[in-house]
């Protein structure tokens, strides 16, 4: 999604993609990793990897392709605009969000990588005796996840080694399945670049380790985020889910565009399980402004007005036999019913 230089003489970009000739070069602007671009005349210049490509775009400011009444993000380079031979890619999970929360395997694989690419605020945990190593850091800010993703596949593609990060695991609402979507759109494969996916520590995990063990029994996940998923269809899962045994983790809870997605979460929890059910509330989880509290499921509500609940807390459900013992959440196993003890 980055835009490039399409110099009339057909040279290459920074980063090794093959640039078209033609008269169209005169407006066109310079790529930092090689993807092409087409309609160059009336493109932009992107600030953080989106490619523009309507005559009344302007620049973009957080990764979206800028488009009069749209913000779809439309992969730009294929595998034959590039001449190098690829380099790695690895999409690397950064855990909780401290040092200590990172596994060694994440460490060296960013310590290998000549590029890390990530949303700003994930970039902005990773050490810096690792990013000082790195040859170039390339960040965005929030939204224009497929843009920077396709950075780092043209940067890949262009012959470098690549980290994308993340906080958490890569698998867990997360880039990893976006960059092998995107691979294959471009026509390369995952082999082609040497995916490999480095895991991280999920937020269900670390904020579970913070409440005592809420997660011992069967576990779903539900993002209430409707940036993707229409809310019709997240109010679908949660009915199903909440109806049934399972302890539920809530990501991305809350934000002042999605307070009513709290609430109905919150409404549609209440129609399957007692008010008096444990909830277990993590912010921040491994973080300098780490929070974290016990409650129940009938006070969760009137918390999404704290600053303990927004897009970094993690909320765990507990299920029909989820209790509170010692200020800790303790879903049973089972092993009672098995076992004297």
């Amino acid at each position: 999604m980055t835009d490039t230089n399409t110099d009339s003489d057909g040279s290459t970009s920074n980063c090794g993609a093959k640039t078209d000739g033609g008269e169209s070069s005169s407006s066109s602007t310079e790529s930092k990793c090689g993807a092409s671009s087409s309609d160059s005349s009336s493109s932009t210049e992107s600030k953080c990897g989106a490619s523009t490509s309507d005559s009344s775009s302007s620049d973009s400011k957080c990764g979206a392709s800028s488009k009069k009444e749209s913000t779809e993000e439309n992969v730009g380079a294929t595998v034959d605009d590039f001449d190098a031979d690829p380099g790695q890619l690895v999409a690397v999970g950064l855990g909780p969000g401290h040092p200590e929360g990172m596994t060694q395997r994440a460490k060296d694989a960013l310590l290998e990588a000549e590029h890390i690419v990530g949303y700003t605020t994930y970039v902005d945990l990773i050490p810096d005796g690792i990013t000082e190593q790195a040859d170039d850091i390339y960040d965005t800010p929030m939204c224009g996840e497929v843009s920077r993703t396709e950075e780092s596949i043209d940067r890949a593609l262009a012959g470098n080694d690549v980290a994308i990060v993340g906080s958490g695991d890569p698998n867990v609402y997360a880039l990893a399945g976006l960059a092998l979507e995107i691979l294959e759109s471009k026509g390369a494969t995952a082999s082609m670049v040497d995916f490999e996916v480095v895991p991280g520590v999920p937020a269900a995990q670390s904020c579970a380790a913070r409440l005592g063990a809420p997660l011992v029994n069967d576990t779903v996940s539900v993002s209430l985020s409707d940036h993707l998923v229409p809310m019709p269809e997240i109010e679908s899962r949660l009915h199903s889910v909440a109806k049934e045994s399972f302890v539920i983790t809530i990501y991305n809870p809350w934000s002042r565009k999605r307070r009513e997605n709290f609430e109905k979460c919150c409404e549609i929890l209440l129609t399957h399980r007692d008010p008096d059910t444990p909830v277990g509330i993590v912010h921040g989880a491994g973080r300098e402004d780490e929070q974290v509290l016990i409650t129940e499921l009938g006070e969760l509500e009137e918390l999404g007005e704290s600053e303990i609940i927004d897009m970094t807390t993690t909320i765990v459900v507990g299920n029909e036999e989820t209790y509170v013992w010692d200020d800790r959440m303790v879903t049973p196993r089972g092993y009672e019913t098995k076992y004297d003890y």
